[in-house]
């Protein structure tokens, strides 16, 4: 089954020739703009038949193949075929792995230093301990922390309960660690520095399969390895890296979803004569995707990271349109004659149904401590508000629960909107990207010969742990940003579209708030995704399959000192990530910026 036009030259079969174009297409062209192939109806059948790639078998462009290393690396190499086949066969898992061992061994070194509660660790660390032995927060004494650090944790627990502004699920996780090692800096820090290793292996699991290459892959997870935010985040007891382990989770299973529901739909295509897969509109109208497990595991992790902190709330609605023109986008590849109408048909309802309910259902279910806690006014925070001050009114028909938590997350929610108290270290987001403020969590000035201190250091030394990204690799990806903004608007890329997705949904909602006190240490939510952007950025540089040994060699060594120049930046700012003393020169040379004071 042919096309009528599939005998031409012309890759852009079925578009208007190029001086009979809109005048829009025309000057768009000059960015690289590339219109959508054009399905044509086959003149005996009916059946849709792309007109661009015609010749080429629609599974490639439904599912593409892996990038596998060219057979004259493995010859330069002096590597014998054999071991190269098992080499590339096993590089899928083993080039995570190391990348993850890597990151790793850098987070828990030294886990428990700074022996201290630092930063909102004050909050997250003792909620946590509370929430796992009583089921809700209670209000600790001023002097809660020295004594913790003094006893090891073997401190009596309040019995009042504390008014909280964020979600339990994130504190469960802290507890998790506490429960295991002890509430001790280690054990408080364990799951984070454990959540913040396991985001490795999945970032460079889920580059991979965007990328369609392992090296690609692997570099994502490696940025994101020496990233410091990320690193000091991983490393210190605070919701957000667990809210962003989450959110990377339920990405990679929408991006597992995406590649299986796609291989469905290419198996349910004919094939013609010559055996090559072909367009139907009629099977790309009507098929199903059927009930798509890892959409349904994606909505249970964003729910999840509901239960963490509410942000994931817009990251929920940015992930679910995303699914659904992944599916729009599927169906014209596959030949559909009314994507988006079979798009909403068959496919809103389920994507719905997978995130949104379950997203809700796993929110309520994380109060679950605080809904079986007493309602006699010794259990959890408006646990008996129903019962006093809320009786009466329209809604009694609902529980008791229910009410006394709808009004709960109503007072968090005038909280949240009306939080503008100053703070030394809140920060615009204008400033986020190019890391304009950011956070002290700890500082000390120890004196020479004491806490590491060099003694021949002749003053003080400083001693702080700063969560700022690594700049090098922030300022990279200014540009990286830029370079997929245009490729998934004048190429119609969709693995620049999901990563712009990933990064507008962690950071554009924000600036609604720009008057509330926010911080910098709020962008790691999407600090992979800018590590998915400077790793495409850097396929770019080392250029397309087919390019030239001297452009490979070109591009090779501009993305390779670039790498290097990110991992030579995360280490010297090392002492800065991890509260090492060093001489406050030293310490003044990393001040970059002003406002990094």
């Amino acid at each position: 089954m042919t096309s009528t036009a599939s005998s031409s030259t012309d890759t852009r079969q079925g578009q208007a020739a190029l001086d009979e174009r809109p005048t829009w297409q025309q000057r768009l062209r000059r960015f690289g703009y590339t219109t959508s192939p054009v399905h044509t109806a086959h003149p005996a059948g009916g059946r849709g038949v792309a007109g661009s790639g015609a010749q080429a078998d629609v599974v490639d462009r439904l599912v593409p193949p892996y990038a596998e290393p060219s057979s004259r690396l493995w010859l330069a190499l002096g590597v014998p075929p054999v071991l190269a086949e098992r080499i590339t066969r096993w590089s899928g898992w083993g080039g995570p792995l190391l990348v993850t061992l890597m990151a790793g061994l850098l987070r828990f070194w030294n886990l428990g230093s700074p022996k201290a509660v630092i930063f909102d660790e004050t909050y997250y660390a003792k909620d946590a301990w509370a929430l796992v032995h009583r089921g809700f927060e209670v209000n600790w004494d001023k002097n809660a922390n020295d004594l913790i650090l003094q006893k090891a944790g073997h401190v009596g627990i309040p019995v009042d309960a504390a008014y909280v502004v964020h979600p339990p699920v994130g504190k469960y996780v802290i507890g998790l660690g506490e429960l295991i090692f002890g509430f001790n800096p280690f054990g408080w820090r364990f799951m984070t520095a454990l959540l913040g290793t396991l985001s490795v292996l999945l970032l460079c699991r889920i580059g991979r399969r965007m990328f369609r290459s392992t090296f690609l892959g692997c570099l994502a997870g490696g940025l994101m390895a020496v990233d410091g935010l990320h690193f000091v985040m991983s490393r210190t007891s605070l919701l957000d890296g667990v809210l962003m382990f989450f959110v990377l989770a339920a990405f990679g299973c929408l991006v597992v979803d995406r590649d299986r529901s796609r291989a469905k739909l290419a198996a349910a295509l004919p094939a013609d004569a010559d055996g090559r897969v072909r367009p139907d509109a009629d099977v790309a109208d009507g098929f199903r995707f059927g009930w798509r497990p890892w959409r349904w595991a994606a909505g249970l992790l964003l729910g999840l990271a509901l239960g963490t902190k509410w942000n994931a709330l817009y990251i929920l609605a940015a992930f679910c349109v995303m699914a659904v023109l992944w599916d729009v986008g599927a169906r014209k590849v596959a030949g559909a004659r009314h994507p988006y109408k079979a798009a909403l048909a068959h496919d809103t309802g389920i994507t719905f149904l997978a995130t949104v309910p379950v997203a809700v259902a796993v929110y309520l279910t994380s109060w679950i401590g605080w809904i079986l806690s007493p309602t006699d006014g010794t259990g959890g925070y408006f646990r008996n508000w129903a019962a006093t001050d809320g009786k009466g009114g329209s809604w009694t028909f609902l529980p008791d629960w229910l009410r006394s938590l709808w009004h709960y997350e109503h007072e968090v929610y005038l909280f949240h909107v009306g939080l503008s108290s100053p703070h030394t270290y809140m920060s615009n987001p204008w400033s986020w990207l190019v890391l304009g403020r950011p956070v002290s969590y700890y500082y000390e000035s120890p004196s020479p010969g004491v806490d590491g201190c060099p003694s021949d250091a002749g003053e003080k030394c400083a001693r702080e742990v700063l969560a700022i990204g690594t700049p090098l690799l922030w300022w990279a990806a200014c540009f990286a940003i830029a370079y997929v903004l245009w490729r998934w608007a004048f190429r119609r890329d969709w693995r620049a579209g999901a990563i712009a997705c990933g990064i507008a949904a962690g950071y554009l909602p924000w600036f609604m708030y720009q008057e509330r006190t926010i911080f910098l240490f709020y962008a790691v939510v999407f600090v992979p995704f800018l590590c998915l952007a400077v790793a495409m950025m850097a396929g770019a540089i080392i250029g397309p399959p087919g390019s030239s040994d001297t452009r490979r060699l070109i591009g090779a060594s501009s993305a390779g000192v670039l790498v290097l120049l990110i991992a030579w930046n995360f280490i010297y700012f090392w002492p800065l990530y991890t509260g090492t003393a060093i001489p406050i020169d030293s310490w003044r040379s990393r001040m970059w910026l002003d406002t990094w004071v």
